[in-house]
């Protein structure tokens, strides 16, 4: 009947409504990747061992849908430690990035850099989330703002999904920052991947999705506006980052074209949320960048929960302002400095996660008929997953029902 099942396991379905969706002494039948049964192991139609050639034993570990990290930067190259240690040490942002460094630095870095180093490093920090049960990613482009080098990074992400069967979402972010060679010339920036880094990534089949950043460091709502509008006649869903530093009603713009998600979201207001809410767009917090940054000012949660917007965490994985790779730590900071209960921000991993990339109705609940993605832990309740820091209980990850198991 399965192609294999699992039995002793207490699982956390993270279906929609129903809290953890707590199902102990639990089995899951898998056939052909995805999960074809599911529940209490008293309704299994039969003893497992006649449903299936191929049953193991989860030692009554908890098993949960796999982690979805739904807004990273993981494909670049080189390191900005150094500017972590300049402002330690009393240097200025503004100072760094006058002296060649910030954004542009790693843009130099990807323009240098070969593409199979780039995919070698990236390679390496997504597997260091696969290991701590993270099964789909968003990857963005960003840090090579000309076509070639925007080609570069996303051929990475592509290699990740084709070469080792990574889900990966591949998001075009053009409108990162302003390169130097278009120094002061921001509307001839977005003239150019308008005309054609967009239209020629988009032709090549390597975009999945379109971001931009909407700040007065970076751009405008309206050249966003037309970034949009060019990835709208593309066919293409857009998601924005918005509302970090200062409030630009960028979310508001996202809703608009009915984003997926706005991410960050520190300055979002209550006419932000109530549009975002009206198009269904998630609000993807990252705990990792508000404490890296040392910032003050939180999302509103509060509004966030009263208006029933759903909310992802991500670890936003970058090298200037969130160099982090772990999702299990960003769930304990989403509860410590955002105070999200750990429900919430387990949801916010998995159920949500999915929603922000458009995949809900593929993963981010343990469901008959979706994916069997899902990870086995050495933990007591889900709960576990967000208070404990600094170590790893996942034992292994089941990514399209083939058994990764990790080593002790």
């Amino acid at each position: 009947m399965f192609d294999t099942l699992w039995k002793n396991i207490n699982v956390a379905t993270m279906a929609a409504g129903d809290g953890y969706g707590i199902i102990n002494n639990a089995v899951i039948g898998i056939k052909d990747g995805r999960i074809d049964w599911i529940g209490d192991k008293k309704d299994l139609p039969g003893a497992p061992d006649t449903l299936s050639d191929y049953v193991l034993d989860g030692e009554g570990k908890w098993v949960t849908p796999g982690l979805i990290d739904c807004h990273t930067h993981l494909a670049y190259a080189g390191s900005r430690a150094n500017e972590f240690e300049q402002r330690l040490h009393g240097v200025s942002y503004q100072d760094i990035a006058a002296a060649g460094g910030g954004i542009n630095a790693s843009v130099q870095s990807v323009r240098e850099t070969s593409e199979d180093i780039i995919f070698d490093q990236t390679l390496f920090r997504l597997l260091t989330l696969f290991r701590q049960g993270v099964t789909s990613f968003e990857i963005k482009s960003g840090y090579g703002l000309d076509t070639a080098s925007e080609r570069k990074l996303l051929r990475v992400a592509t290699r990740l999904r084709d070469d080792y069967g990574f889900r990966v979402q591949r998001t075009f972010l053009g409108a990162h920052a302003l390169p130097p060679e278009f120094a002061g010339r921001g509307d001839d920036y977005i003239d150019m991947i308008c005309a054609e880094m967009l239209p020629t990534l988009t032709a090549e089949g390597l975009i999945d999705a379109v971001d931009a950043f909407c700040e007065n460091i970076a751009f405008s709502a309206g050249q966003v506006q037309r970034i949009f509008d060019t990835a709208r006649n593309l066919g293409l869903p857009v998601k924005l980052h918005a509302e970090q530093l200062s409030n630009l009603h960028g979310a508001r713009l996202a809703a608009q074209y009915q984003a997926l998600s706005a991410d960050h979201l520190e300055y979002l207001d209550e006419d932000g949320v109530r549009a975002m809410k009206d198009a269904g767009t998630v609000a993807v917090l990252l705990p990792g960048a508000f404490y890296f940054l040392r910032e003050k000012q939180l999302p509103p949660v509060d509004l966030l929960r009263q208006y029933g917007v759903s909310m992802a965490v991500a670890t936003d994985h970058n090298p200037g302002t969130s160099p982090c790779l772990s999702l299990l730590l960003m769930l304990n900071m989403a509860c410590t400095l955002f105070r999200l209960t750990p429900e919430e921000a387990l949801a916010g991993a998995t159920l949500h996660a999915a929603r922000a990339l458009g995949w809900q109705d593929d993963i981010g609940t343990l469901e008959k008929g979706k994916a069997a993605d899902f990870v086995l832990w050495d933990i007591t309740h889900p709960r576990d997953l967000c208070y404990m820091f600094g170590n790893n209980p996942a034992v292994g990850v089941v990514k399209s029902g083939e058994w990764h198991g990790f080593a002790g």
